[in-house]
């Protein structure tokens, strides 16, 4: 019968627990943020390219400063449930798709039952005659 020693309570302690976070890392992620901003930030300001071009080089980087905030500062890949932590930041993301699509979908709906000047002006009026 085989008994466990300090060094492989060690080694399997070490599988569990997710990697410190650096100083390094985090310089690496507040930088890379940094660029990703003032990148897109300079794009949408300027307009140097076409609309269509515009519009996917900046959908590229909000991927991109997605994936290093959650490479960088959320930590995601590093702990030792990495699936359960997927599993709840796409649940997030999809309870956040759907208030910003749902609230997209609202104002567009009450944007096409709006009254124009002239009916609002003509209601008005009529409801001071009365």
């Amino acid at each position: 019968m085989s008994s466990l020693r300090a060094d492989d309570v060690d080694v399997l302690v070490s599988r569990h627990q997710p990697e410190q976070a650096t100083l390094k890392g985090y310089v690496i992620g507040f930088g890379s943020s940094i660029i990703l901003t003032m990148t897109a930030y300079l794009l949408a300001r300027y307009g140097l390219l076409d609309k269509p071009i515009m519009v996917a080089l900046l959908a590229t980087l909000a991927l991109a400063q997605f994936a290093v905030q959650l490479i960088y500062f959320l930590h995601v890949g590093r702990e030792f449930s990495p699936r359960l932590k997927l599993m709840v930041m796409l649940t997030m993301m999809l309870i956040v798709f759907i208030l910003v699509a749902g609230s997209i979908w609202i104002m567009n709906s009450l944007n096409g039952r709006m009254m124009n000047t002239k009916q609002m002006v003509q209601y008005m009026n009529n409801q001071n005659n009365l």
